[in-house]
């Protein structure tokens, strides 16, 4: 199991090249930029310490201003490497996020490495739109994705665009996103 220095590095690579290099998010950047994201790795083992460090990271999200941390990623590479499991788990998260009566404040995102959606074929490309290193959990105040999408001129096609940039990108264009040389 890589170390958690390892495990920022792949997730940062993978975003910066995938997410912001491939424009799958067009809001990504500016927070990357700004250091507006708390990527934090825990190396929990159940889905009970998960629920919890997840539990404490949406209050802590929610305590915290804006200004310092805008939205936060939870990196779980010890626990959900299953994506079926996975997805169960995200439907718990959902519920405890609106048990903390942050419904409204905070949304989640998912991704994970075996991320497929329900109406693609599992070795289809488009399915990498959320495919990250890891699973994770991705932390988002409702305000900034309403602001974002505000100042977004179409951000109801931003899904169908990723979908087609990914089809003409191809599975080699994918690969060589991870493989340039000197790596």
């Amino acid at each position: 199991m890589p170390n958690e220095q390892q495990i920022l590095r792949d997730t940062l690579r993978w975003f910066e090249r995938a997410v912001i290099g491939l424009n799958l998010c067009p809001f990504a950047k500016a927070v990357h930029v700004k250091q507006l994201i708390r990527w934090r790795v825990t190396f929990v083992s159940s889905e009970n310490e998960l629920l919890a460090a997840l539990e404490t990271e949406l209050i802590e999200l929610n305590e915290c201003d804006a200004g310092a941390r805008d939205t936060s990623v939870l990196i779980h590479p010890n626990v959900l490497s299953d994506f079926w499991e996975y997805q169960q788990f995200v439907k718990r998260a959902e519920r405890r996020l609106r048990a903390l009566g942050l419904e409204g404040r905070l949304q989640l995102a998912s991704f994970h490495p075996q991320y497929e959606f329900s109406d693609a074929p599992a070795g289809d490309i488009t399915n990498y739109t959320n495919r990250s290193p890891y699973p994770m959990l991705h932390l988002l105040r409702e305000a900034s994705v309403s602001r974002a999408v505000r100042a977004f001129p179409d951000a109801a096609a931003i899904f169908e665009t990723n979908r087609k940039t990914l089809r003409e990108l191809g599975p080699h264009g994918w690969r060589n996103l991870f493989t340039l040389s000197g790596e």
